[in-house]
């Protein structure tokens, strides 16, 4: 064996940039991110895949010659300047790495015009980060413009080992949708051999972004909902402001409050075969967080059908002390702390979103001018108040019409109709009741179940019921879910929940069983307490089982088929 010796400092150099630049998409990472941190608000992004060389131009604030002269090389940064400031990181960069270890593995060439200055400068840096010649005056505009050519060119065994130009052209894009809805505020366009690609507009938050990545999706699929987060209470923005709690910045990069937004699909019109589009952006990174992707996973159960997944973007927006970066050389994990707290904020904030979405029709018209603006409204919108709506603003209520084929219930509301099914809004409000109120009661008479595995009785036991031998192939359920006692299918349906291996689906059955059947006549008083019980609860999109729950027509939809030009005030 060889003694132990101390690496050349050369070679200590290349493992670490192979830790920060490992393929195309890391050199577009990190070089988007320096121009993120440059205040840029339009980025530029050209690739070249037969030379493997990316060049990103952004409109941020520049460098002067001095900083040129030193950009590239090891452990030279603008973001931090001692061991305090890691627990005060603002920026999307300050390791100091990227350019030196762009430096080694390419070839590096900087353009770049401070604000205020009449010229910039170009430099160009050899393998060791330090300038080759000179800088020379050009002619560009405010900003910078990083060209690195012929990646991976003096490393022949890095090259063969890449993925294909196809899957590498696939992670960049990946990687600039990320980065994309994690900082709506600037506009993308990316060129890919000398064409454009892709090109994506500023917006305001990441319901803006999703649309234009997944064409797919339309805004009227989406909620965007903001939420300040204290010890203490979950307010949503509107209420916050009202509090004199400071409003979210716009990036979320840890300055302004704590704060949670989430852009979240709406159930019943929403959902992925994947759970790709769920994703956790902190302070303005998309990251990989396990522990809340299956908060939301989790808080989301029992509204999609099954083996369905949910679109669902949360932007964390936390103070500096609270997170600490120096997990992973490319920034893609972090430590939180106090996650549990995080955790139990982030359910409530998803129940709020799914319990009343931002909805057009929740708009105040208060001129027939502003009527007018209904006809561009371009699909149906939800409209469901809360308790403290219903009884604030009684025009937001709903009034039950009739009911439709002993199966709909067809209802008005100020801005249009809705069609309920039946057994599946009864359905969300017995389930959501027995969530939180799980009563198992004892039983005079038992209920005999047939030919049962010991599998389905321990499903049973784990339900609370009290069951034992009855006799050959016969057992007694002593005590039932108080929902089930008088149910003329009890038998049946214990059965059925004998086969679920998950409780809550399980409780879904018999929630499902114990509802209203379509095609049962209701008497209006009936409807009315229904339609009351359903707008209460949590999730009033979809049953338990991800079945839609409601079709909603807004009164601009029906001037629309009816081809009436105007909509004249109430």
């Amino acid at each position: 064996m060889q003694n132990i010796h101390t690496l050349p400092i050369e070679v200590v150099h290349l493992i670490a940039a192979g830790e920060v630049i490992d393929s195309l998409a890391a050199v577009v990472r990190e070089l988007a991110e320096n121009a993120i941190d440059a205040n840029a608000t339009r980025i530029v992004i050209s690739i070249w895949t037969d030379s493997l060389s990316v060049q990103v131009s952004d409109n941020g604030c520049g460098m002067t010659i001095a900083d040129l002269s030193q950009a590239a090389t090891p452990h030279t940064t603008s973001k931090i300047n001692n061991a305090e400031d890691l627990q005060q990181i603002n920026s999307l960069g300050f390791r100091g790495e990227a350019l030196y270890s762009l430096a080694q593995l390419a070839d590096l060439n900087i353009c770049s015009r401070p604000v205020l200055e009449p010229v910039g400068y170009q430099a160009h840096y050899d393998h060791y980060g330090n300038l080759s010649t000179s800088p020379k005056v050009v002619a560009i505009a405010t900003g910078t413009v990083v060209t690195v050519h012929n990646l991976f060119s003096r490393y022949p065994n890095r090259l063969q080992s890449l993925p294909s130009n196809s899957q590498q052209v696939r992670k960049v894009q990946l990687q600039i949708q990320q980065m994309a809805i994690a900082n709506p505020q600037v506009n993308w366009q990316v060129n890919l051999d000398g064409k454009e690609w892709l090109t994506i507009w500023a917006g305001e938050n990441a319901s803006d972004i999703l649309p234009q990545i997944i064409s797919s999706i339309q805004p009227y699929d989406l909620v965007f909902r903001e939420f300040a987060l204290t010890p203490q209470t979950l307010l949503p923005v509107r209420e916050r402001v009202n509090q004199s709690l400071a409003p979210l910045s716009l990036t979320g990069r840890g300055a302004g409050g704590e704060g949670i937004s989430i852009t979240l699909g709406l159930p019943d019109r929403l959902s992925r075969r994947r759970p790709d589009w769920v994703k956790i952006n902190l302070n303005g990174r998309v990251i990989n967080f396990p522990e809340l992707e299956q908060t939301i996973l989790s808080s989301l159960e029992r509204t999609l059908p099954r083996n369905r997944f949910p679109v669902c973007i949360v932007n964390l927006n936390l103070p500096c002390d609270r997170i600490d970066w120096n997990r992973n050389p490319a920034k893609s994990e972090a430590y939180i702390q106090d996650l549990g707290e995080i955790q139990t904020q982030l359910k409530e904030c998803i129940t709020e979103a799914l319990k009343v979405p931002e909805s057009s029709s929740q708009i105040n018209y208060n001129s027939a001018a502003n009527d007018l603006l209904r006809t561009a409204e371009r699909k149906t919108s939800y409209l469901i108040p809360t308790k403290r709506e219903t009884f604030k603003q009684p025009n937001l209520s709903l009034k039950a019409i009739a009911q439709v084929l002993d199966t709909y219930i067809l209802a008005e509301h100020a801005g249009g109709l809705w069609l309920v099914e039946q057994h599946v809004a009864h359905e969300r409000v017995l389930f959501e009741q027995i969530e939180t109120q799980w009563q198992i009661v004892a039983i005079e008479q038992p209920i005999l179940l047939k030919q049962l595995s010991d599998d389905e009785i321990e499903r049973l036991q784990a339900l609370g019921l009290e069951i034992e031998a009855f006799g050959n192939n016969l057992w007694a359920v002593r005590s039932l879910p108080e929902i089930l006692i008088g149910h003329e299918d009890c038998a049946v349906i214990l059965q059925e929940m004998s086969q679920q291996d998950d409780p809550t689906m399980s409780r879904a059955t018999a929630a499902c069983r114990s509802a209203i059947r379509n095609g049962t006549k209701l008497e209006i008083s009936t409807i009315r307490d229904l339609l009351w019980q359903w707008q209460q609860t949590r999730n009033p999109h979809t049953c338990p089982h991800g079945r839609p729950i409601c079709l909603a027509i807004d009164e601009s939809d029906l001037a629309r088929f009816f081809r009436r030009n105007w909509i004249i005030s109430k």
